[in-house]
């Protein structure tokens, strides 16, 4: 965090967006009219989550990196009424509470909640298994959240994920595809300013959790595509020249200048295949909605990408 304030394109790492008050207000952006990735990724859920039961097995263990609300889950949750559900999330309290409405919409589905920051392998709470034994592992990352990470970062992640699940395990996967800067743009930047607030929560956060003095109000909230690295970043803009702490060090921006908070990749689908395999998956299924907009992926960790 420091660190990255005190560098000359100022940033904050994503992960700090997802406090409690954070979690509700990205739960909120997937509700505005502009944000299409997940109603689209909804749909092709229902659409493909019972392929996704007969290829993988109903009774597969569905380990959720970043599960959020679980919203989606239940359409994939519904097609394997036998499965184990493990959502691990960095908010624990947030979790809880999906935890607690998804049980009582699946009463003899057993939930093993993990609060775990998923972008380093994590150890898995179920009990040993062997031979015969064994439950197929299913790892469920919808949402485009792929798409938050530089290419690097993300193949690292998708490795990390293989090491979570081990040999054989399949992954589902959400990608978003490149298309119309200008939809992108509106996705990010909705007219109800839900996706301001969310932006604006990190300082917030920082302030409370860092002892901050941010002044919160002099920000403003700005999306922009960058064609270079083919992505949408959110950034921080100081409307005018500003002083303020954190952690008890000082810092200082000029008007204009900005905190670059997330990016947003967007890929081609040859793309996609291409980053799956770095990550040591092999694509198996590939389905997308009619506009073309999004992708939902099927993939497995198989022994011979050991390489």
């Amino acid at each position: 965090m420091l660190q990255g304030l005190s560098q000359p394109q100022k940033a904050v790492p994503a992960r700090w967006f997802y406090d409690m008050r954070g979690s509700q207000l990205f739960e909120a952006i997937t509700q505005v009219p502009e944000y299409y990735p997940t109603r689209t990724e909804a749909a092709l859920l229902q659409a493909h989550s019972a392929a996704v039961a007969e290829r993988v097995g109903a009774e597969a263990t569905v380990v959720e990196f970043g599960s959020g609300s679980s919203i989606k889950t239940r359409t994939l949750l519904r097609a394997m009424p036998r499965a184990t559900y493990v959502p691990i999330d960095i908010c624990g309290e947030f979790l809880d509470e999906a935890c607690a409405a998804l049980q009582g919409l699946f009463p003899a589905l057993r939930i093993v909640p993990v609060e775990a920051n998923f972008m380093n392998p994590v150890n898995l709470p179920l009990p040993p298994v062997h031979g015969d034994e064994a439950r197929p592992m299913l790892g469920f990352f919808p949402g485009s959240t792929i798409g938050n990470l530089t290419p690097v970062a993300a193949v690292d992640l998708l490795r990390s994920m293989r090491e979570t699940l081990g040999e054989g395990a399949h992954l589902l996967i959400g990608m978003d595809r490149a298309k119309d800067p200008a939809r992108l743009v509106a996705a990010y930047d909705d007219a109800s300013g839900v996706t301001a607030l969310f932006n604006l929560n990190l300082l917030q956060r920082i302030n409370r959790e860092l002892g901050g003095s941010i002044p919160v109000g002099e920000f403003r909230h700005l999306a922009r595509w960058n064609p270079e690295a083919g992505r949408i970043e959110m950034h921080l803009e100081a409307r005018r020249a500003i002083r303020f702490e954190v952690d008890g060090r000082p810092f200082r921006m000029e008007g204009g200048e900005t905190i670059h908070t997330e990016n947003c990749h967007k890929y081609l689908p040859g793309e996609m295949r291409v980053l799956l395999a770095a990550g040591g998956w092999r694509e198996t299924e590939h389905w997308t909605d009619p506009q073309g907009d999004f992708s939902l992926i099927l993939a497995r960790a198989d022994i011979e990408q050991e390489a």
